[in-house]
């Protein structure tokens, strides 16, 4: 191995470590405000859906399609566009998250600037 696979491969070991320890911080947060059951629960219903996927991509006659498509180079394309998509989905999610406290944030700000300018009545 060169020294350039072994950088990436510690750069990809870091980054996929620190969203799994960051999402395992956002997964507190959210047990601990009592929001994850909706969560658990759409996670569970994915769940259940990728099985039946795979349930049904499993007969014989299903198994050739896909094998003639993994001769192909779609692999790649797929690849590309779950990649993207995944990539998408972390965006939105990350915005979702953080949008509401910075808006508290400033809203907080615009409510001390306000009493800051009104008289003290003794």
């Amino acid at each position: 191995m060169d020294l350039r696979t072994a950088v990436a491969v510690i750069a990809n070991f870091l980054l996929i470590g620190g969203l799994v320890v960051s999402g395992f911080a956002l997964f507190a947060r959210y047990h601990a405000r009592g929001r994850w059951a909706k969560n658990v629960t759409g996670l569970l219903a994915g769940l259940g859906a990728l099985a039946l996927a795979f349930a049904l991509m499993i007969t014989p006659q299903n198994a050739e399609v896909v094998a003639r498509i993994a001769a192909t180079k779609a692999s790649s394309v797929f690849l590309w566009v779950s990649s993207a998509l995944l990539l998408a989905a972390i965006g939105a999610f990350g915005i979702i998250t953080y949008a509401k406290p910075l808006r508290l944030k400033h809203e907080q700000k615009i409510e001390r600037d306000l009493n800051r300018e009104l008289p003290k009545i003794p």
